[in-house]
């Protein structure tokens, strides 16, 4: 458990901001404190928070805030799928848990130390898993928290959604390590700035769909000329 949380440690300065953002958000958006600290809790996702929040506000559908959060964390579809071999011998309230737990930095951190491993699912790649996400999941809860706070105090001139962003691209760039995955960052920036003036932000749906699709395909593209 400590070298989970020691491996994810680098990248907790961004989770922190992206907490601390996703609490003001939820404040300013008009959600009550407690109502915040249980989406917090519940949800425990901070892109599809953020994603909602908008969508609540515009009194959108309930289907179209649950299709958006979900479209925009399908990458935990192929997470599950990459983890499956390492936690398939867990009964499944205990994979549950471990489900509700994960999170993008822990999952970067794991699939490199283990993906190579001449045997899957030890009780070392489950604790050192599990520590990556205690860790995580609780400085999100505390700065998500510390967010709700301030939120009635921190005016809306300070802008902090930029800091949002700054936060996430500091969380994604180490994900960048191939062509594909460039592809798909490329593709999904064009289409969710080409779709800002789209209503109840579909075009943030429609970027995450694009993106998807141009990286499997390059994918095959690549792997066509590699052969």
């Amino acid at each position: 458990m400590r070298d989970g949380a020691r491996a994810v440690s680098p990248g907790l300065l961004a989770l922190i901001v992206w907490g601390v953002v996703t609490g003001v958000a939820m404040v300013k958006s008009g959600l009550t404190e407690h109502d915040a600290i249980l989406m917090s809790l519940l949800v425990y996702a901070g892109s599809a928070q953020l994603t909602a929040l908008p969508l609540i506000m515009a009194g959108a559908p309930l289907w179209l805030i649950f299709a958006a959060g979900m479209v925009v964390n399908l990458r935990f579809v192929i997470f599950a799928a990459a983890l499956h071999p390492y936690f398939k011998n867990m009964t499944w309230p205990k994979r549950l848990v471990m489900g509700y737990l994960s999170v993008d930095v822990a999952f970067v951190v794991f699939m490199p130390r283990f993906n190579d491993a001449p045997k899957k699912g030890t009780l070392e790649q489950h604790w050192f898993y599990f520590g990556a996400l205690v860790s995580s999941w609780s400085l999100w809860q505390i700065s998500s928290i510390l967010g709700i706070a301030l939120g009635t105090f921190v005016p809306t001139a300070w802008s902090l959604d930029f800091a949002a962003v700054l936060a996430l691209i500091a969380m994604m760039m180490p994900l960048v390590s191939n062509k594909p995955i460039l592809v798909s960052i490329l593709a999904a920036g064009v289409v969710a700035w080409l779709t800002q003036p789209w209503p109840l932000r579909l075009g943030l749906i429609a970027a995450v769909v694009v993106g998807s699709a141009a990286g499997m395909w390059a994918e095959k593209v690549f792997r066509k000329e590699r052969a």
